[in-house]
């Protein structure tokens, strides 16, 4: 006996062609359920091999990358990036508080490499516009509510960046770290990996949602909340220096560093609160030009670019003991 309860358009068409022994309906609910008894000479000969075919045909479609696919995203160092944009990146030339023609060169190689199946996370920041460090103090502003602030410039920020991105055909979510439901998708853990499972690019605003947290400590806070395997820190110089470049003319790029040599040498790369959590998860943070054309996709690409800082803290300690 063969079952079947789905609608009649499911069946195959060579099936009414025999003759209907038995239809039954269901009243209860709206589907129609069919019986149909047949013995083994009312099916064809090859009828094995004409229902896998059927099944096939009518199976919906599991969004599963096809091996072509799986093998071009394992020739890429990394899998799934959190890349952090600051705000003073955004504004360009400083002429303006957002440079359009600055987030359509991130949305173009973003666009290049979530195209080859690499899932992208972007924070933002919020210093073109307002950073609350900056003007706590002025009129009696505090420096929480300055703080939440510059949250809302990060959300202005990655509203843009996301409209820039979907008009070149990359779907994206923006999800903040508390509740602008008309705007914004609230920030939930596990909504934001299927967002990257799914191949849509997520933009994190709002920073941790606390005040005197930098944007950089959200990074590398939602970083390791996502499983991402590296922080790409897009500033506005070529990535580390042993000096100040703007004082210092001979000032030399280092290529990569320790996270204790950060906090030692008092390296302003990112802050103690950020770079501690990156070393505490051993999650590397690569520091490059976001200026230079083809940097970000080569970072998010895993090549060499920028200075790379960290990433082998429990190996280490395994070492030593």
């Amino acid at each position: 006996m063969l079952s079947l309860s789905s609608p009649l358009q499911c069946l195959p068409s060579n099936m009414f062609m025999k003759p209907l022994k038995k239809l039954m309906v269901n009243s209860r609910n709206s589907h129609l359920r069919i019986v149909i008894n047949s013995s083994s000479s009312d099916m064809p000969s090859s009828s094995s091999s004409d229902f896998m075919s059927f099944r096939q045909m009518n199976m919906p479609s599991l969004g599963l990358s096809s091996n072509n696919d799986c093998a071009s995203k394992q020739s890429y160092k990394w899998q799934r990036v959190l890349l952090k944009v600051s705000g003073e990146a955004l504004a360009g030339d400083n002429m303006q508080n957002i440079d359009p023609k600055v987030t359509m060169a991130i949305a173009r190689e973003v666009a290049s490499v979530a195209r080859l199946g690499i899932e992208v996370a972007i924070v933002v920041g919020g210093g073109n516009i307002f950073r609350g460090s900056t003007w706590a103090g002025c009129s009696g502003l505090d420096r929480s509510s300055a703080d939440y602030i510059g949250m809302l410039a990060t959300v202005m920020n990655a509203i843009f960046l996301q409209a820039t991105m979907e008009s070149i055909g990359i779907p994206t979510r923006v999800q903040t770290a508390f509740r602008m439901s008309e705007v914004a998708e609230p920030y939930i853990r596990r909504r934001a990996i299927r967002h990257l499972e799914k191949g849509r690019v997520v933009i994190f605003a709002a920073g941790t949602g606390n005040p005197f947290f930098t944007t950089d400590t959200a990074a590398a806070l939602r970083c390791a909340e996502i499983n991402a395997e590296v922080v790409l820190k897009a500033t506005n110089v070529d990535g580390v220096y042993n000096d100040d470049p703007r004082r210092n003319p001979n000032a030399q790029l280092l290529d990569t560093l320790s996270y204790q040599d950060v906090t030692s040498k008092e390296l302003s790369v990112m802050d103690l609160t950020a770079i501690t959590l990156c070393q505490e998860n051993n999650i590397p943070v690569v520091v490059f030009n976001l200026n230079k054309e083809g940097n970000i996709s080569r970072a998010i690409k895993g090549e060499r670019v920028g200075t790379i800082i960290g990433g082998h803290l429990n190996s280490a300690v395994a070492e030593i003991q």
